[in-house]
């Protein structure tokens, strides 16, 4: 029985303008095995001759992700990028101060970005802030991105690659806010280092986007201060500010827990009001984009500890295993980002492999997919063009965590040169009939509704187990006139792909 009915207006001319394709990115840090036995295994069945997994890479391409973040994370703050270069078997081994392990240095910045080549994803750097510098930030750019003709471009020849990366999206060291990185700062001391890094790293490649960190999340102490401390002094020489976020159920709170892409909307128009107050007080007309690096499903509740007891080569760690529900709430996380891709221009889930993250592997044995690999993967495929404003006439309620939380939610793309259209909905509540308004578009055909709905299962252990969040077929889409109409499951997320024709 339908509880209450949903009304969803779509128009193509009521929209927020493209979407960036940097938006379906992921995070590759070193930490637990996201690197080595995730996309690296020297000795693995399916290893390229490089030593990288064609199993993980396979199902990296099936995913869809455009763009990898590397390479870290907490892990960068310590991290010399010059220990990961030259002949792998003279690279130190070095103790590895984020997770407390012993880093080998065999996956260095040649090997990252050659695979990130043959993957066919952009890759996004990440510079150490934290125990390095401006030089050796620059100094990381002029290897990556100079031809030749100089110490560290030449260097890069010497290691077999002739030309130059062509990295353009930089990240101005991790999470500086947060106690627990090394080298933590004060937003004053970490503004006026970005700006200077930044300024020198644009000397080295005048080229390449830079992406200053913002708050840690968004109960940090300091948050509002820090973004605003920091771009009173970098705002100029940056072009992004970047936000991370981790959500997850406490305590049985499944209604909370559903709504947690409202949390991640008011986060998103919180740093978006705070940032454009500097820009006002500045008076300066350039707006500054997000860049939305770490996001996800992580129940750090299950992780009470994070440092090894015993120093060795980082083995297991983090590595949830997700269910029905957490595919539910994923899909709604990247809706969010959807509708704010106006401001949002990049984002990453984190982690790709093993840690928090889509895929699975066993050393040896097989790679899998998660139940959040699926949400993830059908909208990376069907989202692309303009992101519309989908305007949803629904019931609200509140939840322990979130007041006037709307019991559905949608986030549609339009792609006005081939007509596709993408919708996506959130059904927070009882199952749930929704009338989708599409007049504007003249001809709508819906070519595939498909849905995952949420069950009490809990994590599924293992590829089959996990094969159930699949989507499945979502039975009764019928159109009539310039509406149409949808029946969706209880606690689901919907993905519907249309061919529209222009009225």
């Amino acid at each position: 029985m339908t509880s209450h009915s949903v009304r969803i207006s779509l128009h193509p001319e009521d929209h927020r303008g493209e979407v960036d394709r940097r938006l379906f990115g992921s995070f590759v840090e070193h930490m637990g095995r996201c690197v080595y036995t995730g996309i690296y295994e020297p000795g693995h069945p399916t290893a390229d001759e490089h030593g990288f997994r064609r199993d993980v890479a396979d199902l990296v391409d099936e995913l869809g992700v455009t763009l990898v973040r590397y390479p870290g994370g907490n892990f960068v703050s310590g991290y010399d990028w010059r220990d990961g270069i030259g002949p792998a078997d003279q690279r130190p081994r070095r103790l590895d101060l984020a997770w407390r392990s012993i880093e080998t240095n065999q996956v260095g910045t040649d090997e990252f970005l050659r695979w990130a080549a043959r993957v066919g994803v952009e890759p996004m750097m990440a510079v150490n802030l934290g125990t390095n510098g401006v030089v050796e930030a620059a100094q990381l750019v002029e290897y990556c991105n100079v031809p030749g003709g100089t110490h560290w471009s030449d260097e890069r020849r010497r290691n077999g690659s002739a030309d130059p990366y062509g990295v353009r999206l930089w990240c101005l060291g991790n999470e500086m806010d947060g106690p627990w990185q090394t080298g933590h700062m004060d937003a004053s001391t970490y503004g006026a280092l970005a700006a200077n890094a930044a300024r020198s790293m644009k000397l080295a490649d005048p080229t390449i986007e830079v992406v200053a960190c913002g708050s840690s999340n968004h109960r940090m102490p300091t948050f509002g201060y820090w973004e605003s401390t920091v771009l009173e002094q970098a705002y100029d020489e940056v072009d992004y500010i970047s936000m991370h976020a981790y959500y997850q159920e406490h305590d049985g709170d499944r209604d909370t827990f559903l709504a947690c892409g409202v949390g991640m909307d008011r986060f998103i128009d919180d740093v978006v009001a705070t940032v454009d107050a500097v820009a006002a007080r500045k008076h300066r007309h350039r707006r500054l984009g997000i860049s939305f690096d770490e996001w996800n499903v992580w129940y750090q509740s299950r992780f009470a500890g994070s440092i090894n007891t015993d120093i060795d080569v980082s083995g297991p760690r983090i590595e949830d295993v997700y269910s029905t529900l957490d595919a539910v709430v994923v899909g709604d996380l990247l809706m969010s980002l959807l509708n704010h891709s106006d401001r949002v221009r990049i984002a990453c889930q984190a982690q790709l492999v093993n840690v928090i993250a889509p895929i699975l592997t066993e050393p040896g044995g097989d790679a899998w997919r998660q139940s959040i690999f699926y949400p993830v993967a059908t909208t990376f495929a069907a989202a692309g063009g303009h992101s519309l404003r989908a305007r949803v006439s629904a019931p609200t309620r509140d939840t322990a965590g979130y007041d006037d939380v709307p019991t559905v939610a949608a986030a549609a793309t339009h792609d006005p040169e081939t007509g596709d259209v993408a919708l996506f909905v959130t059904n927070r509540g009882a199952d749930t009939e929704v009338t989708v308004d599409h007049g504007g578009f003249g001809s709508w055909q819906v070519r595939s509704a498909v849905t995952i709905a949420a069950d009490d299962k809990g994590p599924l252990h293992g590829a089959d187990a996990a094969a159930q969040a699949r989507p499945v077929d979502l039975d009764g889409a019928r159109t009539e006139g310039g509406v149409t109409m949808l029946r969706v499951p209880a606690e689901s997320w919907t993905a519907v792909r249309v061919a529209t024709r222009a009225g």
